[in-house]
């Protein structure tokens, strides 16, 4: 039987109450070129929702009055920046129906089964001129279970911030009268100058992306399990005495097992790994904990590819940590320096890059409306135009790590800690 949805002519989710009607800035983070051209999209597979549609409804409803700027317009000054002009207009929101069962798909395990297209919210027609920040699409399917995709422009929220925002709407939907992180706008609190102001695009629209390969990669999953990876730590530790996260073990693992699979052992060429690291708290004062803005910079390493095919797990560790210990000064000094140095969201476009995205950290796999936690939390694919690998969990009760690699249009959003 082919997999169908029927899907509603969708509708408006607007705040509870009356929220502040103001324009508020964003910060350079925000505005940089790559974040204005990239959407976020998530999905979110629940194995359990009685009336799931009335509950996240009212519960969107009643998390749009704190988080208002998401119900909110994107525009532009008469200087070209980008804004977002709180309105109340609301989100859009999609209903659909599957044909079948979740577990039909074994709950979306493979990746390659997803069937994106049918499952991510479409735009409100034209004729409705509406543009909103936030789109999504509840799809249920015969069993109880629901999936729930989540679309948003990235220069509202960096993949903390969304989580953030989606918690609070599970705990507005389980009873609570207000979050337990109360949001933080703050925009200034990242500082800017002249040289960093990102050039005019269309007013409200993305920015165009720069010209992308195509590399034609395929998408694969691999669990790697808690027992594997404490092996690399401890072996780490005792090696150096210091200790090294999960993420650093299996990145480091990743990288040069990739490396090996594309390069020629004879030939010694430049690879790089880049993923992003959260830098909230390496501003002076630290941003406060519910800031849901884009707060992070890239961390980007190179080695020469017949060096790392050689080197052990602990001496890439190693590399990779010390290039994280650079992240506060190097961040810091991209917010004060009066030289141009470009936008450090972009990235190089190579097929030697490997870029990463730490999911595992976000706060997506805790997210409860009412009917317990996602027993998946996917990506969309991407174009096959980037190397990238999520670091994701695996459905409970599996321990461990899952990487979901191919070229995901999604990464800046790291947690490395």
């Amino acid at each position: 039987m082919a997999f169908t949805v029927t899907i509603s002519s969708g509708s408006i989710i607007k705040p509870y109450e009356k929220t502040p009607s103001e324009t508020l800035n964003l910060s350079v983070i925000d505005k940089s070129p790559i974040i204005r051209s990239m959407d976020m999209h998530t999905l979110h597979v629940f194995k359990h929702g009685q009336e799931a549609t009335k509950v996240i409804s009212e519960a969107l409803s009643k998390a749009l009055v704190p988080y208002y700027p998401l119900a909110g317009r994107f525009k532009e000054s008469s200087t070209g920046d980008l804004q977002v002009a709180c309105t109340g207009e609301g989100l859009w929101f999609i209903e659909a129906f599957a044909n079948c069962s979740l577990e039909s798909f074994n709950y979306f395990d493979d990746i390659l089964t997803v069937p994106h297209a049918q499952l991510l919210p479409t735009p409100p027609p034209e004729t409705q001129g509406i543009d909103p920040i936030v789109k999504i699409q509840l799809t249920h399917f015969t069993c109880e279970g629901f999936v729930l995709a989540y679309n948003t422009r990235h220069s509202i929220c960096d993949g903390l911030g969304t989580a953030q925002f989606l918690n609070a709407v599970g705990e507005f939907a389980r009873g609570f009268t207000h979050p337990t992180i109360a949001p933080v706008w703050d925009r200034e609190a990242i500082p800017s100058s002249p040289r960093l102001a990102p050039p005019v695009g269309a007013p409200g629209l993305p920015l165009a992306l720069p010209p992308m390969p195509n590399f034609q990669l395929q998408h694969a999953t691999i669990d790697i399990s808690r027992e594997q990876i404490n092996k690399l730590k401890n072996e780490f530790q005792e090696s150096t005495g210091t200790y090294c996260s999960s993420f650093d073990v299996v990145v480091a693992s990743l990288w040069r097992y990739r490396t090996q699979a594309i390069t020629d052992l004879d030939e010694d060429i430049e690879v790089s790994l880049v993923f992003s690291a959260n830098t909230r708290k390496f501003l002076d004062p630290p941003l406060a904990d519910g800031y849901y803005g884009n707060c992070f910079h890239p961390v980007i390493v190179t080695a020469s590819s017949k060096w790392l095919v050689d080197a052990s797990i602990t001496e890439i560790v190693k590399v990779i940590k010390d290039a994280k210990a650079r992240v506060p000064t190097e961040f810091v000094k991209w917010l004060i320096s009066e030289d141009h140095v470009g936008d450090p969201s972009a990235i190089p476009l190579l097929y030697t890059t490997l870029c990463i995205s730490e999911w595992a950290g976000l706060g997506f796999n805790k997210v409860d409306y009412g009917w317990g936690r996602p027993v998946q939390v996917l990506p969309i694919q991407g174009f096959h135009i980037i190397p990238t690998a999520i670091v994701g969990l695996p459905p409970p009760p599996s321990k461990g790590i899952r990487l979901m690699t191919c070229g995901f249009f999604f990464w800046a959003n790291c947690l490395t800690e």
